[in-house]
């Protein structure tokens, strides 16, 4: 807008003309038809001292410089003629009628006259040049239109984006895993925003919808299983006080089978629970150290049968605010994942790293500013087995989702473990990853930031 305006000026100025009726004007100005009279007529009465003493009466009076010439073309006053002056006279001595000339420098305005003896004469006048618009008026003019245009600009931006950063602030909901996030109507606004709007909306609904029927249906059948496990548990057990010898092994494989399901199933619910149950989950204050170690020390256990251990790097304590158990599950999770897949006689490493930084809470009632320690807590868990594909580094935390190696129940689980930790540490405003180390193994580093609300002592 601004270059727009200050090329609209310059080309007003570069093809600026006087108007076209200025010659007209001036030509045919009354003030100048008496002044041209009185300069012959003083010329005829005092001679040449009479007319150069008018004509300086006239510059002074009327800041207008004027010219007689006789009919040879002689400047009758004495004084220096402008350039082009005796060309207009002698222009109109001979075309007998009033001429204006808007020279390069001042225009001149020229017109015969007849004096009381018959004598001709050309009156010339070496009018005022008009000064165009200053530089300070030029800049003032295009301050206003850049304030003018900025004011209405703004608001027509302001107008333009209002859906948007409805619509932005919608999705960044509906992706942190608020399904229920919507744009809502715009009153007065009949736009493709807003009808982009309406159709995030209905998306939303029907994805909102299926997501709901999806999780109800899991819940459901998860609920629905475990009464047919339940009589099939008695069934094996009867099956087993009735049968002989030759049927253990078949019937030991049916338990474990049963026992597998069984997990499954409670597997299913704990993962639908933690998508239905969202934020509303009871959270308390409590000692991560100490959760890590106690994780620590039982699958340091369960993996001493297979010569494998499990050690932890943690010193200092470590309090934070969230479900104890929800953490646990997630944390044993991934623990237990990497010791199934560590090699023989290898070590699954837990380190616990922190980092603090402080946040203003406000002022309190004596007016000083009350501190808060955040703390940004990371928890790695390291492996020494063969790794994941790179492509499915992302994928291992999908419900159900088992690397092409690990495709059989005994390799690589029913793929639900990794899913629960996710979906519990979000519930805690952290987040988990996995990459592969360039000399071998997994690394899943869970991220929970920040979690403590203890206010920091004041100093004395």
């Amino acid at each position: 807008m601004l270059s727009m305006v200050l090329a609209t000026v310059v080309v007003n100025e570069l093809v600026r003309r006087e108007p076209p009726r200025q010659a007209q004007r001036e030509t045919g100005d009354p003030a100048l038809v008496q002044q041209a009279n009185l300069a012959v007529e003083t010329f005829e009465r005092e001679g040449r001292n009479g007319l150069a003493k008018y004509v300086d009466e006239t510059e002074q009076r009327a800041h207008l410089r004027v010219f007689l010439f006789d009919k040879d073309l002689n400047e009758l006053s004495g004084r220096r003629t402008p350039f082009g002056a005796r060309d207009i006279a002698q222009r109109v001595m001979k075309a007998g009628v009033p001429e204006f000339a808007p020279t390069e420098f001042s225009p001149l305005v020229a017109r015969p006259v007849q004096g009381a003896t018959g004598q001709q004469y050309a009156f010339v006048a070496e009018l005022p040049r008009r000064q165009g618009p200053s530089l300070t008026s030029h800049f003032l003019h295009i301050l206003g239109l850049v304030l003018i245009g900025g004011a209405f600009c703004y608001w027509l931006a302001r107008y333009l984006t209002a859906p948007v950063k409805k619509l932005r602030h919608a999705t960044q909901e509906f992706a942190r895993g608020n399904l229920s996030a919507r744009v809502g109507p715009s009153s007065g606004r009949r736009d493709e925003l807003v009808s982009l709007g309406s159709d995030f909306d209905l998306m939303a609904e029907k994805i909102e919808s299926l997501v709901q029927s999806q999780r109800r249906l899991l819940g459901d059948i998860s609920h629905e299983l475990r009464s047919p496990l339940a009589r099939l548990n008695v069934a094996l057990e009867l099956a087993r006080q009735r049968a002989g010898s030759e049927a253990s092994s078949a019937l030991a494989r049916i338990q474990r089978e049963a026992e597998n399901l069984n997990e499954m199933i409670g597997q299913l619910l704990t993962l639908t629970r933690l998508e239905t149950t969202g934020q509303d989950v009871p959270k308390a204050e409590f000692d991560l150290t100490r959760l890590l170690r106690e994780i620590a020390d039982d699958a340091d256990f369960e993996a001493a049968s297979s010569g494998r251990c499990v050690k932890l790097e943690a010193a200092e304590n470590v309090p934070i605010v969230g479900n104890e158990q929800l953490l646990r599950r997630a944390i044993e999770n991934v623990v237990r994942n990497a010791v199934h897949y560590t090699a023989d006689g290898t070590a699954v490493q837990i380190s616990l790293q922190t980092s603090k930084s402080q946040i203003s809470a406000g002022a309190g009632e004596t007016g000083e500013d009350n501190r808060t320690t955040a703390r940004r807590v990371e928890i790695v868990v390291r492996d020494h087995g063969p790794g994941v594909p790179a492509t499915a580094l992302q994928e291992i935390f999908r419900p159900f989702y088992r690397v092409d190696d690990a495709r059989d129940r005994e390799a690589g689980g029913v793929g639900l473990g990794l899913a629960i930790a996710q979906r519990a540490i979000h519930l805690h405003g952290g987040t988990v990853e996995a990459v592969n180390e360039p000399d071998g193994g997994l690394v899943v580093r869970i991220i929970l930031s920040p979690m403590s609300n203890v206010q920091s002592p004041k100093s004395v």
